[in-house]
């Protein structure tokens, strides 16, 4: 596999990652910081917009899946999958563990 290959990899763990907070606040009908919200990742979105936002979030995790052959059996490419997974869930819990402090 070339560079791009685990770059791809990495990327698509932080996209599909993301799609979760995303989707489960847009569809539970709550208010979720997205990078469309005044401040920007820090104000409350609509639930509209998180669903939005999650639906493209996974359609570029799948590309980045599918581009970086995370399934290919290449064990470094799995890592890189859950390094990126690890990454942003780590991120994100510190992140936004102070969304409803204002």
């Amino acid at each position: 596999m070339n560079w791009h290959h685990f770059i791809a990899c990495f990327f698509a763990g932080l996209f599909l990652t993301n799609v979760v907070p995303h989707f489960v606040s847009g569809i539970s009908g709550d208010r979720f910081p997205t990078p469309f919200a005044k401040p920007p990742g820090k104000g409350l979105s609509s639930p509209t917009v998180n669903v939005v936002w999650a639906l493209f979030n996974l359609v570029v995790g799948y590309l980045l899946f599918r581009v970086g052959k995370v399934s290919s059996g290449d064990t470094l490419a799995l890592v890189l999958f859950f390094a990126g997974i690890a990454v942003i869930s780590l991120f994100s819990s510190v992140r936004f563990a102070q969304k409803h402090a204002s």
